[in-house]
């Protein structure tokens, strides 16, 4: 029998207000709308998409750093919105979360040695200074960093170790949930793989979950087990990531599997992405057809008339289109 999924996201929906017209009434988008997924312990699940499909904002949620306008987000299986602000504290030892700047995220007055131990004023407040000291050092060797980067500044480091720093902080509670919000976008290409080699390491030795989140599918494809694919707020797809990279269903996906440069095959005349008017799904009527519809080469009636459900299409494998995979 499977075990029971660590993270469980039940109707997830996140509105935002969008400035009043004059004399008209008050409009809203939704960053996120009807999001469900899972993540089984000890998984990665990546979350992929343009810009402004939702993929950060649904970060926030899973961290309850947002309420939701509406549905649930359940750790362990517990409801996070349902817990008072002490008991949710205390249990964010179990889930942290690692941001997209590296040097953003650290405070720039402190000490390393006071960034990674600041989580444990309250998950572990009992602990004593040299307790505290021994944590840093072990979590500083974890992520590949020596025991005197304790005593410096985050503005001594590069981009590269900032992040492991970030890291460290993260995993320094001993979390089972880390969700990495485009983690390695800042970060030089060699000082990627770097990263993400470290965080495969991570899981492989300490059975950490990840929620991925990132618009560089080359990234995705290297560390997620899972992939789910976000448009408008919606997952359009979703399935195991060699499959869904490989043989993607949606016609969003497969556009954006398509725009990934291939230079093993450039001729100097430059390759191009599927035609697709990136602005003509702004006005789109959000609440029939498919959103995809002003994009996607092969609408037809129906996918302007009624909005596709994620079902599933094969084993393992979802997409929220009428004609999948042709």
């Amino acid at each position: 029998m499977p075990a029971p999924p660590l993270v469980a996201v039940e109707n997830l929906v996140r509105r935002y207000p969008l400035p009043a017209a004059p004399f008209g009434r008050r409009r809203h988008v939704a960053a996120v709308d009807g999001v469900n997924l899972t993540i089984a312990p000890g998984r990665s699940l990546g979350i992929v998409g343009e810009s402004g499909s939702g993929k950060s904002t649904l970060a926030r949620l899973v961290m309850a750093l947002e309420r939701p306008d509406a549905g649930t987000v359940r750790f362990r299986g517990t409801d996070l919105f349902a817990l008072p602000p002490d008991e949710l504290r205390r249990m964010r030892r179990g889930f942290q979360m690692v941001f997209q700047d590296p040097y953003g995220s650290l405070d720039p007055r402190q000490r390393v040695e006071r960034i990674v131990a600041e989580p444990l004023d309250v998950a572990e407040p009992q602990l004593t200074r040299r307790e505290r000291a021994d944590r840093v050092a072990e979590m500083l060797a974890a992520v590949g960093l020596s025991a005197d980067a304790a005593t410096r500044y985050p503005h001594e480091f590069s981009g590269g170790q900032r992040q492991r720093i970030a890291l460290a902080r993260a995993l320094i509670t001993a979390p089972d949930l880390i969700v990495a919000d485009e983690p390695v976008s800042a970060l030089d290409v060699s000082v990627q793989a770097q990263v993400l080699n470290l965080l495969m390491d991570l899981q492989e030795t300490r059975g950490v979950t990840y929620l991925f989140i990132s618009h560089n599918l080359a990234v995705v494809e290297h560390v997620a087990d899972d992939v789910a694919v976000m448009y408008r707020g919606r997952i359009v797809e979703q399935g195991p990531a060699a499959e869904l990279f490989s043989a993607p269903a949606h016609p969003y996906t497969r556009a954006l599997v398509e725009a990934v440069p291939d230079l093993s095959s450039f001729d100097g005349a430059g390759s191009h992405p599927p035609a697709t008017d990136a602005d003509a799904d702004v006005e789109a009527d959000s609440e029939s057809g498919c959103p995809f519809a002003p994009r996607c080469p092969r609408a037809r009636a129906v996918c302007r008339s009624e909005r596709p459900r994620l079902r599933e299409i094969a084993p393992g494998r979802a997409a929220a289109c009428h004609f999948p995979g042709e």
